[in-house]
């Protein structure tokens, strides 16, 4: 056999096994694709919840408190900050034509917590500027304190679903890495793998919780501060409306 016949047959047997080896890779990528695609097809929001054990139970009340807080705290504010335009203008004629009764009953009528503050300040009248002012600030303590209602529930689920959620990683990789060691010679990355993203699942959740817990509760306290500052306008405006003289 010449050294021509000889390399034709090498480089023969090379190209045909670049062209195994090209084969058997394309294989290889499409099972694996289709092992991807069957994994993410079957990774869904319900299985990894269930996949985070125990600890999502109160991270599950966590987030239902959350939410109820938010939306039953959010109404009785808005409630709480709607505006009659009228009001202080019916107050003032009231008071300038001696009609206390009237006035009172007028508050009485809005419920407001602004209303509420003006009526104590009605009440009041006769006595002293500071006590008029005083016993309005009390009231107003009292109205700000029904409005934040439920806050530290809030503030709770905000520090604590994190911690709760970094308990329930820290107790999954105990658990992950004594399945790995009990396997023995058994043992591969599968097993480690498996265990280290469920045990994160409640790292996510927690995290999750604490930001939704997190953003109602600043929500909430602006809401709340507008309705401060509207308390506080109405009682200027009311302290101005008992020095004011009569036409």
């Amino acid at each position: 056999m010449t050294s021509l016949t000889i390399l034709n047959t090498v480089l023969a047997q090379t190209v045909q096994a670049v062209s195994d080896t090209i084969a058997a890779a394309n294989n290889v990528v499409a099972a694996s694709g289709q092992q991807i695609e069957q994994t993410t097809n079957e990774l869904s929001v319900w299985s990894l919840c269930l996949k985070g054990g125990f600890i999502m139970i109160p991270l599950a009340v966590l987030a239902l408190l959350s939410i109820y807080v938010l939306v039953e705290r959010y109404l009785a504010i808005k409630a709480a900050a709607k505006e009659d335009d009228t009001f202080m203008k019916r107050i003032r004629d009231y008071i300038h034509e001696g009609e206390i009764d009237s006035a009172r009953n007028l508050c009485r009528r809005t419920a407001t917590p602004y209303a509420r503050l003006i009526e104590k300040g009605i009440s009041r009248i006769g006595r002293p500027t500071t006590d008029v002012q005083a016993a309005i600030e009390n009231v107003g303590n009292l109205e700000i304190a029904r409005l934040e209602k439920g806050f530290p529930w809030l503030a709770t689920a905000a520090s604590g679903a994190p911690m709760l959620g970094f308990l329930g990683t820290v107790t999954g990789m105990v658990e992950a890495f004594f399945a790995l060691a009990s396997a023995g010679g058994g043992a591969n990355i599968s097993i480690l793998a498996n265990g280290i993203y469920e045990a994160l699942v409640t790292t996510v959740a927690g995290l999750v919780v604490g930001i939704i817990a997190l953003f109602a509760y600043n929500f909430l306290v602006s809401r709340v501060n507008n309705v401060m500052t509207q308390l506080e306008a109405k009682t200027m405006e009311f302290m101005d409306l008992l020095n004011e003289p009569v036409n």
